[in-house]
């Protein structure tokens, strides 16, 4: 049993007791397979709160400093995490990445690429989201985390439908125009499920 499987049921503990969460369209993310999701970003808790809202083990990009940290950096490894350097084009990273969603495996990213800490409306988006799109055959799973993170504060935590990859990539668009798609739907999601978007 690797630390994975022994620390996620921790951290659901933990979040029952500090959130209420809700998690919604859990059935819009396969247990098996390629499967790309991208995510709006609030917070450090994000990729262990959609994390732990799914059966199937996820891996996911964080910033490179957190890996500097004693001890910490050895956990994030063991929990799926892999380093990323911001605003670099990290091939290295990148590679991580396609090698992660040609094996089937299920992938979560930011494309925001930093946190929006006052939860307006969303940043501008980087490409990577389009990129890992168009040139693996992942399932593109939108996801948004909606909630402020206060103690017993009310967080969602929704997947929607598979963006239908065939006709975007029929389309011939790049990926910053799929990345844009991919946001949008993002957005649509909180709208959806708050009345507003972030």
């Amino acid at each position: 049993m690797n630390l994975y499987s022994i620390g996620k049921p921790l951290v659901a503990l933990f979040f029952r007791f500090r959130f209420k969460i809700q998690v919604i369209g859990q059935e819009n993310v396969p247990d098996q397979g390629s499967t790309l999701i991208c995510c709006n970003h609030l917070s450090n808790f994000d990729p262990l709160l959609v994390g732990t809202s799914l059966s199937r083990p996820l891996s996911f990009v964080a910033k490179e400093e957190l890996f500097k940290i004693p001890l910490f950096g050895a956990v994030l490894h063991r929990l799926n995490a892999f380093p990323i350097r911001r605003g670099t084009g990290d091939r290295g990273a990148i590679r991580l990445a396609m090698k992660l969603l040609r094996e089937g495996h299920a992938l979560l990213i930011f494309p925001e690429g930093h946190r929006n800490l006052k939860h307006t409306k969303m940043q501008h988006a980087y490409s990577g989201a389009g990129f890992f799109a168009l040139k693996t055959n992942a399932l593109v799973v939108p996801c948004a985390i909606i909630g402020n993170f206060k103690f017993r504060g009310k967080m969602k935590v929704v997947f929607g439908k598979p963006l239908n990859m065939k006709e975007l990539k029929d389309r011939k668009l790049k990926a910053s125009e799929v990345t844009a798609i991919i946001m949008k739907h993002i957005e649509q999601l909180i709208a959806t499920h708050t009345g507003s978007t972030a």
